[in-house]
């Protein structure tokens, strides 16, 4: 957008009624200050440099036949105006998307009668050299190169577009601590929604394939008994917590780890009863408690059969194990003891 432009003085006008509010015309002008922040950043094989933010629309304007080096977007947040660009001329209304590419003249007229409120911005979009793409990257790639080529320089986006202009000049208004990382957020998101407006022929990229038979069950099932081992916990605790039978749970676990949910449990157990123990101020009754055993003679069998010593010897010895060989053949059973 070139800053120069004509204006008259106010017409009187029917108030326009949009669908949802919108920001104020005073807090709207402070989007201009984004420019202070020169923001910049990676999209797949690209680098991203912001030029300019601005905001236009109290009253008629004309800006006049000019051409950029750069990509510049508006979007028309209220009111009427002509895009003339590439000997073409384009009505737009409220809601439109409206984009001059590189090289190409253009110019914006508002309405007299009901100004054309917009919102510009304008960036560069430089290709990262010896940059390699990788998986991540080209799904991305694709939709900054698309936006390049675009035939179709006047398009009606997601009314999330708009809400992110929203949020960017609510962000630049109050400057909220962390504002900064969060107008490089929606900075980014803009770019990938106004790219993804101007591609929607574009399929979609799929999802990552998701094994449902696989680890990511089994880790959800490890964070649930890391989390809950003090608790009295049963196998069918753990298999509410990944909608499986606790039968298809307990073969997938033992497929993933090796042992059993309640083998697996019990090593959690024993191993942080045995960090407890070095706290002399510990009872060992309230250890055996904090480990999901509320019978302390019961645990203090169980700790002697997995470790070898008695949770009191243990104590003593500071957690060195100096075990009998002669019992490391009887230690093994018992491994869903819990």
């Amino acid at each position: 957008m070139s800053r120069r432009f004509t204006t008259a003085p106010p017409r009187a006008t029917r108030i326009q009624r949009v669908a949802r509010p919108v920001p104020a015309a005073a807090a709207r002008q402070r989007f201009f200050e984004i420019d202070s922040l020169h923001l910049a950043f990676r999209l797949g094989s690209y680098k991203i440099e912001t030029l300019y933010w601005g905001v236009l629309g109290e009253r008629w304007w004309r800006n006049y036949l000019h051409a950029h080096s750069f990509i510049e977007v508006c979007f028309a947040y209220a009111g009427r105006g002509t895009f003339r660009i590439a000997d073409q001329e384009h009505p737009i209304e409220r809601g439109d998307l409206f984009l001059a590419t590189p090289g190409e003249s253009h110019e914006i007229v508002s309405s007299r009668t009901q100004p054309l409120g917009i919102y510009f911005w304008a960036f560069t979009l430089l290709r990262v050299p010896d940059h390699t793409a990788g998986e991540a990257d080209r799904p991305i790639d694709v939709l900054l190169e698309s936006l390049c080529h675009t035939p179709n320089l006047v398009v009606r986006p997601s009314a999330l577009l708009e809400q992110t202009l929203e949020l960017l000049t609510e962000e630049i208004s109050n400057k909220q601590p962390g504002y900064t990382q969060a107008l490089h957020g929606l900075a980014t998101k803009l770019l990938l929604d106004t790219a993804r407006a101007y591609t929607q022929g574009i399929a979609p990229e799929p999802l990552p394939t998701f094994d449902r038979g696989g680890k990511s069950i089994v880790a959800t099932a490890l964070r649930y008994l890391r989390d809950n081992y003090s608790r009295q916990i049963e196998v069918r605790d753990v298999a509410a917590q990944v909608h499986l039978s606790e039968r298809h749970l307990s073969r997938l676990f033992v497929r993933e780890t090796g042992k059993s949910v309640l083998g697996y449990l019990t090593g959690l157990r024993i191993e942080a009863a045995s960090q407890l123990l070095l706290d002399d101020a510990l009872p060992i009754k309230q250890v055996a408690r904090a480990v999901g055993y509320p019978d302390p003679h019961y645990f203090t069998t169980l700790f002697g059969r997995k470790t070898g010593l008695t949770p009191g010897v243990f104590r003593q010895r500071r957690g060195t194990n100096f075990r009998d060989e002669s019992r490391r053949g009887s230690s093994g059973a018992g491994e869903d003891a819990i």
